[in-house]
């Protein structure tokens, strides 16, 4: 069960691959979700270690190393800078970001392999894995490709198929297997690894995930699926080169399997941040007041809840995690998020495009978290929550009491007067939404946990909307004073509760309310603090406003639709990427060859043929005289901008009437993997009616 009461917290989210930036898929998935988790706790005055950083060491990143052309260690150093800037500007509050590749991990790890060892409790075993003759070395998981035998995927990879979400070992694939280092097929080889005995300590995880009936389902179906199979033995080991060598003897080109050595980060980086700190770290991993949260994707949900957790059964003296609120997928524009495909709205990317719309992006993915099923992002969707949402509810509400304020009341919060009915009603409704709020975070609900803190947003125009100030004014002052100090309670209130959510629209709003100049009547140092939300009395009678600006503005078309048309322009790139050179035609003879009479000419008249989208006219010097040639590049080539160029063209294909007029000739082109069309031209200026031969 839950641990009630704890006396502090350590709140993981998972170690992302350096091996590219991050997209909406990652935010969505784990990152955001753990920030408001954390940003509340903070909120309410808890104790938080929030934990995360960079996994230097799986496959991924020998695979972009390649690609790029460059050294792991630099791919690694690479995107763990821009990963890290981008978190960090996004609003995502680690205490550290760290990374596997520092000497404290290493350490960490080779002490917890090493611990593990001595106890015995790992098991010898020699065993066939796939090796690559070609390359000459043994191929982890990730280096695998085959058929899924789930969704019959033909590039799934032997550790997971990316299209199904299926987890997998190599030996499950289907044929053809392909190595991803040379495309040769693999075969069979035996070699010794390390592995951590599951099957002989299912009682004890079985035990683990049955006392946790608060998990979510996605996260207790998938750990029961593979309680209900049995567990296996699994391979703490690989045989590879980039990775945390193993710390025993002739162990030369094996390092620890990265889901042995990526979870022990948030154990390294919890010591690094203590120290760092002067705290003790092992009060956020041994003591059992404190409560451990990982959270995660879906993907992750078997090595958190089950291989994680026995590891640390082994060492005896660990917490296991109380929870492991793990997220489906997101989607983007009706296909699944795909790095290799770049299908995918980059956080870096995004942040450069839209300066200032950090909350925004915060919002959506927050409203259309997949919490309990795959969700989507869609620009449209994106434009609507904004202008609909956070223009049309919550910035039109605080807008609404500002500018008011300013109006009647000099820009100063009004004194409050006698209450009439709704107001007492709306006040009791003020007060219950911290707590709504609260709860449904505490239970991992962000969604519900945000469409609250639309809601007061929604009170507050609604008391606006039936109290009608503006009307009022002209026949009681002193209600419109009453009116607008209320509403300006909502909009403080406000400032506490989105927080979480948007932290930079609580700054901008408290600028807005001058929040600054406040005194705080209590010991949590700031009047503005969760345990003062929900009361009508944070800002004083006579406090002057600052001045009053949008929150939020709207989006308009142009903006969205060129998001829209760079995601298909990255489609359509990656498509023409995987395009293959057109096979070769049939063999033929050097005389067959020599019968074309090919020459270089000069464009000297161009024109498009009346009532033809594709064939322009063109008028060629073939040295001799001029020849008239049609040619179907109209939607290539501006006929202008062709006159004076020298072309390559058959000079003695046998005339023919297209559109009723004589071509005598044929103009030579290459075409590109796009379709596009590029004129075949001498390199320097050749003389009309030279030969090409």
């Amino acid at each position: 069960m839950s641990l009630e009461n704890p006396q502090r917290y350590t709140v993981t989210a998972a170690l992302i691959y350096a091996n590219g930036p991050i997209h909406i898929g990652h935010i969505a998935g784990c990152y955001l979700p753990a920030d408001i988790y954390v940003r509340y706790l903070r909120a309410t005055g808890k104790d938080v270690a929030f934990i995360s950083g960079t996994d230097e060491h799986g496959v991924p990143i020998t695979i972009r190393a390649q690609k790029e052309g460059i050294t792991p260690q630099e791919v690694v150093d690479k995107y763990y800078g821009q990963i890290k800037r981008s978190f960090e500007e996004f609003g995502i509050s680690f205490d550290i970001y760290s990374r596997t590749s520092k000497p404290i991990h290493h350490e960490t790890s080779r002490e917890f392999f090493l611990n593990l060892y001595n106890s015995g409790n790992f098991t010898e075993e020699i065993t066939e894995q796939y090796y690559d003759e070609t390359a000459r070395q043994f191929l982890a998981d990730r280096y695998i490709i085959g058929v899924c035998p789930v969704c019959a995927n033909e590039n799934a990879y032997g550790d997971q198929c990316e299209r199904c979400g299926s987890t997998l070992s190599p030996t499950e694939l289907k044929e053809p297997l392909r190595s991803m280092l040379s495309g040769s097929k693999p075969v069979l080889k035996a070699t010794k690894n390390w592995y951590l005995p599951l099957d002989r300590m299912q009682p004890r995880i079985e035990e683990y995930v049955n006392s946790h009936p608060e998990w979510k389902t996605n996260v207790m179906g998938q750990c029961q699926s593979w309680l209900k199979e049995g567990l296996r033995p699994r391979a703490m080991t690989r045989d590879l080169d980039w990775g945390i060598k193993v710390p025993l003897p002739d162990t030369e080109g094996k390092v620890l399997y990265v889901w042995f050595d990526a979870p022990i980060g948030y154990i390294s980086m919890t010591k690094e941040w203590a120290e760092q700190q002067g705290r003790d770290w092992e009060l956020y991993w041994r003591d059992k007041d404190t409560k451990l949260v990982h959270f995660i994707g879906k993907d992750n949900i078997v090595f958190h809840c089950i291989i994680f957790p026995a590891m640390l059964m082994h060492e005896n003296n660990y917490i296991l995690a109380d929870n492991v609120p793990a997220n489906e997928f997101m989607n983007l524009e009706g296909d699944k998020i795909s790095t290799s495909r770049n299908w995918a709205v980059w956080l870096h990317e995004y942040l450069n495009e839209l300066p200032g719309k950090q909350d925004v992006l915060r919002y959506v993915l927050a409203a259309n978290a997949p919490e309990t099923k795959d969700s989507e992002f869609t620009w449209k969707d994106f434009q609507t929550r904004n202008n609909s949402e956070l223009v049309g509810v919550f910035g039109n509400f605080v807008n609404r009491a500002m500018v008011l304020t300013q109006k009647f009341c000099e820009g100063k919060v009004p004194p409050k007067g006698s209450l009439t009915e709704l107001d007492r009603a709306v006040l009791d409704e003020l007060a219950q939404f911290p707590d709504r709020i609260g709860q449904a975070i505490e239970q991992y609900r962000f969604r519900e946990a945000l469409a609250y803190l639309l809601d007061l947003a929604r009170l507050g125009n609604k008391y606006l909307a039936e109290t009608e100030p503006w009307k009022v004014a002209k026949t009681d002052p002193l209600r419109v004073n009453t009116i607008l100090n209320l509403a300006l309670q909502i909009s403080a209130n406000l400032s506490i509760v989105c927080e979480p959510f948007m932290p930079f629209t609580a700054e901008k709003l408290r600028k807005l309310l001058n929040t600054a100049n406040i005194t705080p009547e209590d010991a949590t140092g700031t009047a503005f603090h969760w345990i003062n939300a929900g009361k009508a009395d944070l800002l004083p009678d006579g406090h002057a406003l600052g001045e009053a600006v949008l929150l939020f503005e709207k989006l308009e078309d142009d903006l969205i639709n060129q998001q829209i048309a760079k995601l298909h322009e990255a489609k359509r790139m990656n498509e023409l990427a995987t395009k293959t050179v057109p096979e070769a035609k049939p063999v033929i003879q050097y005389d067959d060859f020599a019968k074309m009479d090919i020459r270089i000419g000069t464009i000297v008249e161009a024109e498009r043929v009346p009532k033809s989208d594709k064939l322009l006219k063109l008028k060629v010097d073939d040295g001799t005289g001029q020849r008239q040639i049609l040619s179907g590049i109209a939607k290539h080539f501006e006929p202008e901008k062709l006159i004076g160029t020298q072309v390559t063209f058959l000079a003695n294909l046998a005339p023919r009437k297209m559109m009723g007029l004589e071509s005598q000739g044929m103009i030579l082109m290459a075409e590109d993997r796009d379709g596009s069309l590029s004129l075949i031209s001498p390199d320097k200026a050749v003389w009309n009616g030279g030969t090409v031969s």
